[in-house]
């Protein structure tokens, strides 16, 4: 069981920026996908970021604004998604995910574990 622990959500203004982290003490190897999906009430939980080797992808409603990175210490993997110009339609839960073999990274079933979550506020 792999444990996944987010952190650094919070409340911002249009605008602004947040970048929230995703830590693990498991080793996950780098061509492993390692993914942020997000899911507002009332809404399915879409993947926005994922990162697989050195090839990341984005959802279009997040390209150009948000930025997925990977992280290597001593006893732990973090990825961080910096996620810039935010909106208020970026309001949502903020989940890490980690699955072993990708085959639709927009696909949350593909994952094979997930984050508790931090939540993300964009007011106007």
């Amino acid at each position: 069981q792999v444990q996944l622990s987010e952190s650094g959500g919070g409340s911002v203004q249009a605008g602004g920026a947040l970048n929230i982290s995703c830590t693990t003490s498991e080793h996950i190897f780098s061509w492993c996908g390692m993914a942020w999906y997000r899911q507002a009430p009332g809404k399915e939980r879409t993947v926005v970021a994922v990162l697989s080797g050195t090839t990341a992808h984005y959802s279009d409603s997040v390209k150009g604004r948000f930025t997925i990175s990977r992280g290597v210490g001593a006893n732990t993997i973090t990825v961080d998604l910096q996620m810039n110009s935010l909106k208020t339609e970026d309001t949502a839960m903020y989940s890490c995910a980690v699955g072993w073999t990708i085959t639709d990274w927009r696909d949350v079933a593909t994952y094979d574990y997930w984050g508790q979550g931090t939540q993300v506020i964009v007011s106007s």
